[in-house]
């Protein structure tokens, strides 16, 4: 899905940046047709977001480890971490693996499932999203397992409902482009959610998020967010938050759980990793990117952070691409 451009945030919104940085890669995206009784049983989806929106009637979502919750019309659910779980009409109807329930395949990325035995009707909107930059997967590495969203009539939630209310429009027929407005809307759910969740709970205020919002370390993590490849020190880093060498080191690691010198290295070779995966670039162009003098001492590096060369990394990810989706692969 090619992506949109958006402002850039101010320079001194670190947290803004890292929303920014949210590029959602739309996998699949499925209008479901349920009827009662119905179940469907998801199984787990490695690097990968899943959410439902359900536009019509209810159902009873099931997430392994975290209980069952009934969805009602306007409630938007996400499963950030592939969790394996349920959807059902009620507590006693049988489910049926997702990979077994026939899909029509309107596009590679849209599909309508229908299934279930005829009775009251509930509409669905599924998708699984990836999120393809470091920066954004160490924020969903943070989030809940199950945040949940049901706020159809909720004034203080606009955003929400008329959103949903777009998505709703759009799935009962799919008129020209709707498939494009639905990816898109879906997008902005996931991010709007993301954005509501980070506004208002506490565990959005510790580690690595509380170092974003905090304006000395907010500082030094957006400057090594910004500029990776600098030859980074903890003095130059203090310089940049404002801060004495000493201040700085003891209220970086307090704040983010890791030196600063460890988390630029780590930093450098996940965005390394993520590179080598998507591009052809050469090994010594890619260690000049990220600040490594040599090819030599890049793949030492990567090699010690990993435990492979990046060249296998390369070459996993083109055996990895072959398959046209994981939901259809089932891998």
């Amino acid at each position: 899905m090619p992506s949109v451009a958006r402002p850039l945030p101010p320079q001194d919104d670190v947290l803004g940046e890292v929303l920014h940085l949210l590029r959602l890669t739309g996998t699949l995206y499925c209008r479901a047709e349920l009827t009662a009784p119905w179940g469907v049983d998801v199984p787990r989806l490695d690097g990968v977001m899943t959410f439902q929106v359900v536009t019509s009637g209810q159902c009873l979502l099931e997430v392994d480890g975290a209980g069952s919750r009934l969805l009602r019309q306007g409630s938007f659910t996400l499963i950030p971490h592939g969790t394996p779980h349920r959807v059902r009409s009620d507590p006693r109807a049988e489910t049926r693996p997702l990979f077994d329930i026939p899909v029509e395949q309107i596009s590679d990325r849209y599909e309508i499932m229908r299934h279930g035995g005829g009775g009251e009707v509930t509409h669905v909107t599924y998708g699984v999203v990836r999120l393809d930059h470091v920066v954004a997967q160490r924020l969903v590495a943070q989030l809940p397992g199950v945040l949940h969203i049901d706020t159809w009539d909720d004034d203080a939630a606009g955003w929400l409902d008329s959103t949903l209310r777009l998505i709703a429009r759009e799935a009962v027929a799919l008129r020209p482009g709707g498939e494009t407005v639905i990816t898109r809307l879906a997008d902005v759910l996931v991010i709007q959610a993301i954005r509501s969740w980070l506004d208002s709970a506490p565990e959005a205020r510790r580690g690595w998020l509380a170092a974003l919002r905090d304006e000395q370390v907010g500082r030094a993590l957006a400057s090594i967010h910004r500029a990776p490849e600098r030859e980074w020190s903890v003095a130059s880093l203090a310089r940049e938050a404002g801060m004495s060498r000493s201040a700085f080191s003891a209220r970086f690691t307090g704040l983010v759980g890791e030196p600063a010198m460890r988390y630029v290295a780590r930093w450098r070779m996940q965005l390394a990793r993520t590179h080598l995966r998507q591009t052809s670039e050469s090994l010594s162009a890619v260690a000049h990117r990220f600040g490594y003098q040599s090819e030599a001492a890049f793949c030492r590096a990567f090699k010690r952070a990993f435990g492979v060369p990046p060249g296998s990394v390369r070459q996993a990810a083109s055996a990895f691409a072959v398959p046209r989706n994981p939901l259809v692969s089932g891998s």
